[in-house]
């Protein structure tokens, strides 16, 4: 029997709970570290000072855009390069994986003169604050001109996740964080001999991290994966059709991710009106609600092929079972998160060496964001069930609304009409009550013609 025939045996016939589980674990965990090495790395940023933090936050939205190209062209890479495989054009997987190679490099050039001439305007636009500015130019002028190995590192972990080499893709991720995770205190505050570098530090960390990561993804494609295979002729001579191809599916990809990293920029430059804290304090919420949502995505990730395949296969009660049993879930964690941002607040803002000042205005915000932790259970769930069904356009809808159509222009009146910063946090459950609702009517639709039927 082929590995395909087991594994589609396996998502028709292995018990819905443990399939779910076996599926998204593995992305579950992933994800989890990348969230933790987040939170730690603003741990560290924040004991220089709280102007550090903020400056950190500034940064997130264009750290948002390399992930958004570097994922989204490797969802596009991942989809012809699986399809070929399974048709067994094996010159055209190759091309695949060889020309997004490429295109990964060119998506660097781009980064690279944004991280040249591109910091004074990008944060001159959301802070005053010349201290503030100075950290962060210095902390993103890094990040952005080293890129070269986060979004080297996410291709090659593509690479591998798309011929069914998760654990080696898992391998490649945890290293790279692992390292990060480490340096960020030594080169920070110059431990062990190191000289002591400041923000910088944690910028150096962060992308040596990532180099690390993508060095061994590229030994473990050269040595293990042995689906595809790589070289320097390949790269250098793209065809405009596979191109063509990798962003058709790319493209939209892309643009979704991006979204929030528009969200984060308006919302920046809305909180900055008030205070250089007011960010600090967004930029806190934002490491800590990943620690929560990015597993949930990893599980949601893992229940799209199953629902897809039960689809094809016809099997009703076993897409009702996996919705079922993935709500559930979801909404547990979801929820834990919900009562640890209400009960344990000031705790949460004490690990970011919060002032007085941080910590009156953080835990309001922490306990206003909470309650919509669990709307948003509902929404990813269903989420998963467009996209299975290939009816991603209600996702992009959704997506639209919660971060951008809703969220910004609910939070610039509420900054406008109160003046206070504490009222602007609601934004988050009145766009999750809007997008909550758009999610069910859809899901509705979608049930109705889709699923009913089987």
């Amino acid at each position: 029997m082929s590995q395909t025939q087991m594994k589609e045996n396996k998502m028709g016939v292995m018990p819905v709970k443990r399939l779910i589980i076996t599926m998204s674990l593995p992305m579950m965990l992933s994800m989890l570290v990348q969230a933790l090495y987040n939170i730690v790395d603003s741990i560290f940023v924040s004991q220089i000072n709280e102007q550090a933090l903020t400056a950190v936050t500034l940064a997130f939205p264009l750290q948002t855009m390399m992930v958004a190209v570097g994922s989204g062209t490797g969802v596009g890479i991942n989809a012809m390069l699986s399809k070929s495989l399974g048709e067994r054009k094996f010159e055209k997987s190759d091309a695949a994986a060889n020309t997004g190679l490429l295109l990964i490099f060119f998506s660097y050039l781009v980064f690279l003169l944004i991280g040249i001439f591109g910091m004074g305007p990008f944060f001159g636009t959301q802070t005053s604050d010349p201290q503030i500015a100075a950290y962060g130019e210095t902390y993103l002028r890094i990040v952005l001109c080293l890129s070269f190995g986060m979004l080297f590192q996410m291709t090659f972990e593509r690479l591998l996740q798309s011929t069914g080499l998760t654990i080696y893709s898992m391998v490649s991720q945890l290293t790279g964080a692992i390292f990060n995770i480490i340096f960020d205190p030594i080169l920070i505050f110059g431990y062990f001999g190191f000289p002591k570098l400041g923000v910088a530090g944690a910028a150096y960390a962060t992308v040596l991290g990532q180099m690390i990561g993508a060095t061994l993804g590229l030994i473990l494609n050269l040595k293990k994966n042995k689906e595809i295979h790589l070289s320097f002729q390949k790269i250098l001579h793209p065809e405009a059709e596979t191109i063509k191809r990798i962003y058709f599916v790319g493209v939209p990809s892309i643009l979704m991710i991006s979204i929030g990293s528009v969200m984060s920029y308006l919302m920046n430059r809305i909180l900055t009106g008030f205070s250089s804290t007011a960010t600090a304090v967004y930029g806190v919420y934002f490491k800590l609600q990943s620690f929560f949502f990015m597993p949930v995505f990893g599980l949601n990730n893992g229940l799209i092929p199953v629902l897809a395949y039960n689809y094809g296969a016809r099997k009703k009660d076993r897409i009702r079972e996996a919705l079922k049993f993935s709500f559930v879930l979801v909404f547990t964690i979801m929820f834990i998160g919900m009562l640890i941002f209400l009960l344990f607040p000031e705790a949460l803002l004490s690990l970011f060496n919060a002032s007085d000042n941080m910590q009156e205005m953080g835990v309001r915000a922490l306990r206003t964001v909470a309650f919509h932790f669990p709307l948003a259970a509902i929404g990813i769930t269903l989420g998963s069930v467009f996209q299975a069904f290939s009816r991603s356009y209600y996702s992009m809808i959704i997506s639209l609304a919660r971060q951008l159509i809703v969220l910004i222009p609910v939070a610039w009146i509420l900054a406008r009409v109160t003046g206070d910063v504490n009222q602007v946090w609601w934004c988050f459950l009145i766009s999750e009550i809007v997008s909550c609702a758009l999610s069910i009517i859809f899901f509705r639709k979608v049930y109705r013609e889709v699923v009913e039927p089987l």
